[in-house]
């Protein structure tokens, strides 16, 4: 065999392949700059989903509301120091009528001046109040209150993901309950905590993660602290022609009629699989849920269903046993922002069940949330997870710090202002040209799937071997290399930088690509490098028949 070595054995392979994901990344990352030192590559780094776009509108009415804040900061109170007082409620909202008529050509103006109407209008907002809490709000001179959302963004929010995650379609009377939160990595936390804190999941219960999945969804529940039993839901279906598609087959989906399965945690769109539940297997969800386990406690993590084309969310389809996790840091480039948000239809499995704890249980809880209110047995799920994420004790000092939720703000009605969704065409269609490259850098034909969000890519090396050559190639790459050499092969050889999909619980012998955060022409350079990789293992097999 002629294939030529690496300087990571095999058996630091086997060694490094235990670890996440994104740990084993660090090391692909020096050996991929080790090599960008040595020759003429340009590192590629395709292992992160940090996107590298921004929206420019909603950031420059932030930026100009912001002005307009200081302003009435100094209204109130003006020392040439550096001092000045906070903004004043009365007759504020003439006062931003009258900034905007006289700042027509600031940055985001009109952005903002449209999210101050659709408030007024849309939810009959009072303008003092509404101006006051913007203005308050840019500045950050209060502590959040409500605790759990500001009381004029959760409306606006609330609607911003009733057309994103619902596709519009929820009835009129249905509401859902907001919690602003620090990112969904915060959300995923806060959630597992309350859970517990509630006695709706106790340590060593039984829960279903839909696989494959973004890496901390597998590490928590094998955490000490819930040691939870999983049942993995794949997504191992597979198109007429027999390309996986990472559908859930109708026989993973059963597993979930099993009343011992207390929850089930999934992504969706999938990390890293990328494509929307089908139609097809989420109306056998909903009959699976609906006839055998009807409490089946569901989180959805959200965060990729603005790129797929008419979403719909399970907050939609099974309302009352959904907690919704939404994060603007895909769609919008904010990573560095942390906004999040946990939604939770206002009739819920959860309160009931809170309801119909054991006494001992159901006393235990009056006791940690006493202090908050004089009837704790009636405090929802939603305020729990508020009260449980400041440890109860600090609750009154809970919440998302304002200028986080102004900015969500502004994010939210920047698209439910773009009735044309200009900003979502320009923004899907990126990352499906970026995808369009990789694949032509393969020389492969892209497969249509309407329920792709191509946020990321995940190339099966298992099923290239088998679909172009045969079982005798795929045992000689498993005889001879570990799943994960190739990513060690790209990085080690052309400073290409990918994950293995073994480490999200897909198939081992896979790699994802990050859609999101190189240029354009990267992709065609990723492609036609992963298919110089491929050929070198074809060409070393081929010897070894000689």
């Amino acid at each position: 065999m002629d294939i030529s070595k690496l300087k990571t054995s095999r058996h630091k392979e086997q060694q490094l392949e235990q670890l996440s994901p994104f740990e084993l990344k660090n090391n692909l990352v020096k050996l991929a700059t080790d090599q960008q030192k040595n020759s003429v590559n340009t590192m590629l780094n395709a292992g992160r989903g940090n996107p590298n776009w921004v929206a420019t509108l909603p950031r420059e009415a932030f930026f100009t509301l912001g002005r307009f804040a200081i302003e009435e900061c100094k209204r109130a109170m003006d020392k040439h120091v550096g001092l000045a007082g906070i903004p004043l409620k009365k007759d504020i909202g003439k006062r931003l009528e009258l900034f905007f008529k006289n700042n027509k050509n600031l940055p985001g103006i009109d952005l903002l001046k449209n999210t101050y109407k659709y408030g007024i209008k849309k939810h009959g907002y009072d303008p003092d109040s509404w101006a006051h809490e913007l203005a308050e709000g840019v500045i950050g001179d209060q502590y959040p209150s409500p605790v759990r959302m500001l009381q004029h963004v959760e409306p606006i929010v609330h609607d911003y993901l009733i057309q994103e995650m619902c596709k519009n379609e929820v009835p009129k009377n249905a509401k859902y309950d907001i919690f602003a939160v620090e990112g969904g990595t915060a959300a995923m936390c806060y959630i597992f905590n309350s859970l517990l804190e509630n006695f709706l999941l106790k340590k060593g219960d039984h829960i279903a993660l839909g696989v494959p999945v973004f890496t901390p969804y597998l590490e928590i529940p094998e955490l000490a602290r819930y040691n939870f039993k999983v049942t993995y839901i794949h997504g191992t279906a597979k198109d007429k022609n027999g390309n996986s598609n990472y559908q859930y087959p109708e026989e993973e989906l059963d597993k979930l009629g099993d009343k011992t399965i207390k929850a089930f945690f999934i992504v969706n769109p999938s990390n890293p699989t990328s494509v929307e539940i089908s139609d097809k297997s989420r109306k056998y969800l909903i009959k699976v849920v609906k006839n055998l386990n009807p409490n089946l406690m569901i989180l959805t993590d959200d965060v990729y269903g603005t790129f797929v084309p008419g979403f719909r969310s399970l907050m939609k389809e099974l309302p009352q046993n959904t907690l919704c996790v939404y994060s603007f840091s895909k769609y919008f480039g904010a990573t560095g922002w942390r906004l999040g948000a946990i939604a939770l239809h206002e009739e819920n499995i959860y309160d009931k069940m809170l309801s119909a704890l054991p006494e001992k249980e159901k006393q235990k809880l009056s006791k940690l949330y006493s202090s908050l209110t004089l009837y704790p047995e009636k405090l929802k799920f939603i305020d729990r997870l508020v009260a449980d994420s400041r440890q109860v004790a600090l609750n009154h000092t809970a919440g998302l710090s304002l200028p986080q939720q102004i900015q969500m703000l502004l994010f939210a009605s920047f698209a439910l202002l773009d009735k044309e969704d200009k900003y979502k065409k320009e923004c899907t269609g990126l990352v499906k040209h970026r995808y369009n490259l990789l694949w032509e850098g393969m020389n492969m034909t892209v497969i249509p799937d309407p329920e792709r969000a191509g946020y990321y890519c995940e190339i099966d090396i298992h099923e290239w071997a088998l679909k172009n050559y045969d079982k005798e190639f795929v045992l000689f790459l498993e005889k001879n290399f570990e799943p994960v050499d190739i990513v060690f092969r790209l990085a080690e050889k052309s400073s290409i930088v990918l994950l293995n999909g073994g480490g999200f619980a897909g198939p081992e012998w896979s790699v994802r690509v990050s859609l999101a955060n190189l240029e354009e022409n990267d992709y065609r350079i990723i492609g036609e490098k992963l298919s110089e990789t491929m050929n070198e293992y074809v060409e070393a097999w081929e010897k070894t028949k000689k």
